[in-house]
């Protein structure tokens, strides 16, 4: 039911509660019986053999296990305990690193009321709020968390947080007298209080209307737990190319079987060189490998104060084409600060940002003072003394306890050194005539600020206090208030409001002596209009930098917010996020349209403004569907379902809620929207190193089976056996691949678009470098197995050594060359990754060990080689080094 339809009375009579008694313990009973407790219920959660199961999914590592089957019914039982250590210590990384998104619901929970005072047969008693049932009337005061969502039904100068749910900046004021006929969003409806929301001034009743998964924050949890878990594009890459090689592995395999019956082999001899080829055509350590290196990533990324909670999300920031933000805590401070002041007839400008007192007041260029602006301090003085909240310095922070419009005034009187405590002791609070919604003002009244007298301060809506002034103060002497003065005043009050700024006006009344009547009607009239302040939710002044930096990077910048349309058009018109008005549109324009209307409008807008959690996802989803790669950044609950379906979820560490950093995939540390940017470059080095030890790794394998294949093609013995494929997979080359996933990027990494998010792992560019590699692999290793069979003999150990020997130093050698794709090592420098020279040269080592040591040499079939015998190793090593940065050279002249 829409409850913001209906009257108090209508909401008395559809829940069958008495106004003044509440509910009967009876009829609350009944209705928990019906409805349930009032709390979330949490996603059943996977057990921890469902999490390890789910690693043993991937295509690849289905191969790797039945590689491994095999080689255990043949009697290799090394070889078979090596390949499924290898599955397992994958499986137990990414166990280890995966983050905990399903702990989203238990936030939620903690954000509830644990008490609610409600009144149930005529008495006021506070009881948990998971048993406050529909119909309910329940107690608000300030500092109260709403236990449930309520229809108002009374309320008096009633205030409430809702940024956390609607984003909105500022507490919303409300009013239960308040009706609708037409739809209306859930940030416009002022005779609702929503759950997990918090009182932040006044009092007011409110009618239970929504309990448990009902109320707004329910609709989120259960959304929550409704968006289906996603695969990474590097997840749905790594599948592709596991089903690819898994296809190259049967089909070589079926043409070694075939050409065994043309050579009249027998049958176990080929299926021994089937099994053979199949070692050499899988990467076996390349599923670890990529999991090592963005268990480093995720290390690097922390150091940058982004924080990745699921392992795969590390190269998913790389892939990023849109970035979706929340502006409140987010692009802003989410701390309301004054810009402007309108005083003797000059606007003034205020530097500075957040509660910091810290900051300027100038004219232009020219900072100002008193004597300049002699009413400046009696603007200031108003702003500081007829305000109820509190600014605390703790530490090197400020914190604001109260209304965040009154914490913003008070770091205003401190940029002149106007500090409230002082301020109050020199001029007292002797009586006051509280804020109220009606009226939109409040007044104070003080002494000692002019010799002998009583002053009313007063604050409120310009428009309103305006209407009640005589008089002006300019310059620090009263003059009437004429009408072409009140146009002028009228039109800076516009100018503010045009540049999405809140604004506050000023004036006092002298008395000789504290009034006897103390009421708004005859205290608030014939006042002396002092001047106004604008004040706004400030950008982020590093983040105007990072969205300059996001564009340059190719990537699209989109504010979705919950505030008013205005307020952000301005931020983002001040961040660069959008041009005109145009680019701009309000979240209830969404609500009509359909899927494809929606996959339209998001490429024609750079803010959606007033929007609900559902507008989030709508966006969200409709740019994924126009092939985007999505990230969502946010603080608030109603960020939440947006940032889970989002490719890549990011969430505020200082400011943000529970919720949304356990739904999130990276949670930035610093709160700095700027961090955002250099995750991304982390990224995208994270894919650039994949991609290239990935290809390091494809090249060596199809090298590998050309090898193999060409020896079985002209009939001569197989040049490398299953146990030195194993080792060359396993061990040479994890060692110099996990180098390359450390590489430095390249200078101009960030100057370069977003790759399609289409575009396969090994791109058209990417495998004529793989085929080139395995070519030039290919005849470095059988031209040193040819000078071995001369020198050894065919089918010997010596042979094998040879071929054996040089595929490794090739390997050990081409590393350098994969560092870069475009790049040659004289551009990049040999020895600039002191980790690929510490991997080469420990992966030498091992290859010396294998040589030199007699059982290793009896395990592997190898003789040691002689000194005429490295030399013939290592020239044929440089073949494939100098045949990759020959064509780098070739390909690349003009970088």
């Amino acid at each position: 039911m829409e409850w913001y339809k209906q009257r108090p009375e209508e909401v008395y009579q559809a829940l069958g509660t008495d106004q003044s008694q509440g509910l009967q313990e009876s009829q609350a009973s009944a209705a928990l019986e019906k409805y349930g407790p009032n709390e979330l219920k949490a996603e059943e959660k996977k057990s921890f053999a469902a999490k390890l199961l789910d690693q043993f999914k991937d295509p690849l590592i289905i191969i790797l296990i039945l590689a491994s089957g095999v080689s255990a019914f043949l009697g290799d039982y090394v070889e078979a305990v090596i390949i499924i250590a290898i599955v397992l210590i994958n499986a137990a990384l990414s166990l280890y690193q995966e983050g905990k998104a399903e702990q989203a619901i238990e936030a939620l929970q903690k954000m509830s009321s644990p008490n609610a005072k409600v009144i149930r047969d005529g008495h006021e008693k506070q009881i948990p709020s998971n048993m406050i049932v529909p119909g309910d009337l329940i107690r608000l005061e300030t500092g109260d968390i709403v236990p449930a969502d309520l229809r108002l039904v009374s309320s008096t100068n009633l205030k409430i947080d809702e940024s956390s749910l609607t984003g909105e900046s500022v507490p919303v004021e409300k009013d239960y007298s308040v009706h609708y006929d037409d739809v209306m969003e859930i940030g416009d409806r002022e005779n609702l209080a929503y759950s997990s929301t918090i009182v932040s001034y006044g009092r007011g009743m409110g009618v239970v209307v929504e309990t448990g998964h009902g109320t707004e924050i329910g609709k989120i949890a259960t959304r929550i737990q409704s968006v289906e878990e996603e695969q990474t594009p590097l997840q749905r890459k790594l599948n592709v190319l596991s089903k690819q090689l898994g296809m190259i592995v049967l089909v070589v395999c079926m043409m070694v079987l075939v050409l065994g019956v043309i050579y009249k082999h027998e049958i176990y001899e080929m299926f021994m060189m089937a099994i053979s080829l199949a070692v050499a055509a899988i990467p076996e350590g390349l599923a670890a490998i990529v999991t090592i290196v963005l268990s480093l990533g995720m290390g690097r990324m922390a150091e940058r104060n982004a924080i990745v909670k699921k392992l795969l999300a590390v190269e998913t920031l790389g892939t990023t084409t849109v970035i979706c933000s929340d502006k409140t805590g987010t692009l802003t401070q989410n701390e309301m600060t004054v810009t402007k002041i309108f005083v003797d007839r000059q606007t003034l400008n205020v530097s500075g940002t957040g509660y910091d007192p810290a900051g300027e007041i100038t004219e232009g260029d020219r900072k100002i003072s008193e004597e300049q602006v002699p009413s400046l301090f009696t603007l200031m003085s108003i702003a500081a003394l007829a305000n109820d909240a509190k600014l605390e310095n703790i530490g090197n922070s400020y914190k604001m306890i109260g209304d965040p419009t009154e914490g913003a005034l008070i770091s205003l009187a401190g940029k002149k050194d106007l500090v409230k405590d002082k301020l109050e002791a020199d001029y007292p609070r002797i009586k006051e005539i509280p804020f109220d919604s009606d009226r939109k003002m409040m007044t104070t009244f003080h002494e000692n600020f002019l010799p002998g007298k009583v002053v009313s301060f007063t604050k409120g809506a310009p428009d309103l206090i305006l209407d009640r002034c005589s008089h002006i103060l300019v310059g620090g002497k009263v003059e009437e208030l004429t009408p072409s003065l009140r146009e002028e005043i009228l039109a800076k009050n516009s100018e503010f409001a045009l540049q999405a700024l809140r604004v506050l006006a000023f004036a006092f009344r002298k008395f000789d002596a504290l009034p006897i009547e103390i009421d708004h009607q005859h205290i608030e009239k014939d006042m002396i209009f002092v001047g106004l302040t604008g004040m706004i939710d400030p950008a982020r002044p590093e983040a105007k930098e990072a969205i300059k930096e996001c564009k340059s990077a190719g990537i699209i910048p989109i504010m979705i917010t919950g505030d008013y349309l205005e307020t952000a058009y301005a931020i983002g018109r001040d961040l660069g996020i959008a041009e005109s008005p145009d680019d701009a549109i309000m979240g209830r324009e969404l609500n009509t349209m359909n899927d494809e209307e929606l996959r339209q409008i998001v490429k024609e807008k750079q803010i959606f403004a007033r929007v609900s959690p559902e507008n989030k996802v709508q966006i969200v989803t409709a740019l994924k569907e126009n092939g985007h790669i999505a990230a969502m950044t946010g603080d608030g609950v109603n960020d939440a379902p947006a940032i889970k379906k989002a490719d890549i979820g990011i969430s505020m560490g200082i400011t943000g809620t529970d919720v949304a950093k356990n739904t999130s995939d990276v949670i930035l540390t610093d709160d700095n929207f700027a961090t955002i940017v250099n995750a991304v470059e982390e990224g995208r080095i994270i894919y650039s190193n994949i991609k290239k030890f990935v290809s390091f790794l494809l090249s060596c394998n199809i090298g590998e089976v050309l090898i193999v294949f060409i020896a079985i093609l002209i009939n001569v013995p197989l040049p490398l056996s299953p146990i030195q494929l194993l080792w060359l997979n396993l061990v040479t080359d994890s060692f110099p691949a996990l180098a390359l996933g450390v590489e430095q990027g390249e200078a101009d990494i960030m100057d370069q678009p977003p790759r399609d998010p289409a575009e396969p792992i090994i791109d058209k560019m990417a495998g004529i470098g793989i085929g080139l590699q395995a070519i030039a692999i290919t005849i470095a290793t059988l031209g040193a197995y040819f000078y071995g069979m001369r020198a050894y003999g065919a089918d010997t150990d010596g042979s094998r050594m040879m071929a054996f020997s040089t595929l490794i130093c090739a390997e050990l050698l081409r590393a350098y060359s994969a560092r870069s794709s475009h790049y040659t090592l004289v551009k990049i420098g040999f020895f600039s990754n002191k980790a690929m020279v510490g991997a080469t040269a420990f992966s030498f080592v091992l290859l010396l060990i294998v040589l030199y040591v007699p059982f290793m040499r009896d395990l592997f079939n190898v003789v040691a080689p002689t000194l005429m015998d490295w030399g013939v190793i290592l020239g044929f090593a440089l073949i494939p080094l100098l045949a990759g940065e020959i064509s780098k050279a070739v390909r690349f002249r003009d970088r």
